[in-house]
């Protein structure tokens, strides 16, 4: 147990070294930001010490030791500050200022990652326990991302965008805190001999005290998780009423707008102007959706487009090459349609010649795909009516139905004498 305590309270300290390694790895996870770069932000996440001092705030909590407690606090927030004036100066100097998916990812924490941070903190401080260390240590770092949320913090100081700012610091308290949390539990698990404070009282109160943090934390979290849930329910939604509804004869959907904060969808439409009776019918559908509540706007040309989203030359040509292969798809498909038809009439016309042949007597014939329907199932099959001056033999129809069978490829069929 002295090993724990001596591995965790090593890497609490942020001087020196560990500082410059902090710096570089901040600038590195801040280049990553910039270039949009997933492989170089894990590099930084390998990279940097930010582990340790969270580490010992748990540790600290968990054997009482003030001590330790005091100079986990002061290097956590000596490598926080670091870290922020770092990303801070690195993007005001950066002429790259576009917000990519690695940044905007991490503006809002959910309860998801508070989960990865507290289960990440258990995998850390289990790890620190054992001498079978193996690659959890770094895989932690990877999964609990400590160094992203900070440098998108700085990126929102150095833009002005408060909103960046807080969203990503808010997931680093949470990996924090919840990282400190894990410690502090698998300590209390373990059994590692603590100190006790002067007084019970004390001990109630450090407790609360943990315990409020903890209740602080988690609860936007929640609601945040809560919210995304509720989009990503929306999204699908209107995607699946998208693919199933918005579609038009003469008509092709240049592009979608789907906002679940507005619970908004807009659609634009090339080709032929739309009817207000289409658009009418195209709502009236949204309810069988889950989206009665949801408002629909429906737009048409490329001139809506240029006016509400600047496009380049080449976006309008790969919108309007993306309509045009829709088209043809629907197209291709009308015609597969209408050859199947003229092939099933052209079959009954060369069967019905190959029947006239063999038996004059019949007068007319229907030969046609046909489902049978009963109460308990269905399938598909061939309908045949025959009509005949004269009524023909039993052999006759017998072997008149074996043929038919044969020729037509369907072990059943339905035959009908007039």
């Amino acid at each position: 147990m002295e090993t724990v305590i001596t591995n965790v309270s090593s890497g609490v300290v942020f001087r020196g070294t560990n500082l410059w390694i902090l710096i570089f790895a901040i600038f590195i996870a801040s280049l990553g930001l910039n270039i949009n770069s997933t492989a170089v932000i894990i590099g930084a996440m390998l990279i940097s010490p930010l582990m340790g001092p969270i580490m010992g705030v748990g540790l600290s909590m968990g054997i009482n030791d003030l001590h330790l407690l005091r100079r986990s606090i002061s290097n956590y927030l000596i490598a926080t500050v670091a870290a922020l004036t770092t990303s801070t100066l690195f993007f005001l100097i950066s002429p790259l200022n576009d917000a990519h998916s690695e940044i905007l990812a991490r503006t809002s924490p959910t309860i998801y990652d508070v989960l990865i941070a507290l289960f990440g903190g258990f995998a850390g401080i289990m790890a620190t326990s054992s001498k079978y260390k193996g690659n959890v240590i770094p895989g932690v770092a990877i999964a609990t991302a400590l160094m992203p949320p900070l440098c998108t913090a700085g990126y929102g100081i150095a833009t002005f965008q408060l909103r960046f700012f807080f969203g990503a610091f808010y997931l680093y308290i949470i990996n924090t805190v919840f990282i400190a949390l894990a410690t502090l539990l698998i300590v209390r698990l373990l059994h590692i001999p603590h100190k006790h404070l002067q007084t019970k009282r004390q001990e109630i109160v450090a407790q609360r005290v943990i315990w409020l943090v903890v209740l602080i934390t988690i609860l936007p979290s929640i609601y945040l998780g809560y919210d995304l849930v509720e989009r990503n329910r929306f999204i699908k939604k209107a995607n699946l009423f998208i693919t199933n509804e918005a579609h038009f004869p003469n008509d092709y959907l240049l592009s979608k707008l789907i906002e679940p904060n507005k619970k908004k969808i807009t659609l634009v439409f090339g080709g032929q102007e739309l009817e207000p009776a289409q658009i009418a019918a195209l709502k009236t559908e949204m309810p069988n959706y889950g989206l009665d509540s949801s408002y629909l706007a429906v737009r048409q040309g490329f001139s809506y487009l240029s006016e509400k989203t600047p496009i380049t030359e080449n976006e309008k040509y790969d919108q309007l090459t993306a309509a045009l292969t829709e088209q043809e798809n629907v197209n291709l498909k009308l015609r597969k349609q209408l050859d199947s038809v003229k092939n099933i009439h052209l079959l009954s016309r060369q069967i019905y010649s190959e029947l006239k042949a063999s038996y004059p007597e019949i007068q007319r014939a229907i030969v046609q795909p046909s489902n049978i329907l009963t109460d308990s199932s269905s399938f598909s099959t061939y309908l045949v009516l025959i009509s005949a001056r004269k009524d023909l033999k039993i052999t006759d129809k017998n072997k008149l139905e074996k043929w038919l069978k044969a020729r037509l490829n369907k072990n059943e069929i339905e035959l009908v004498f007039q």
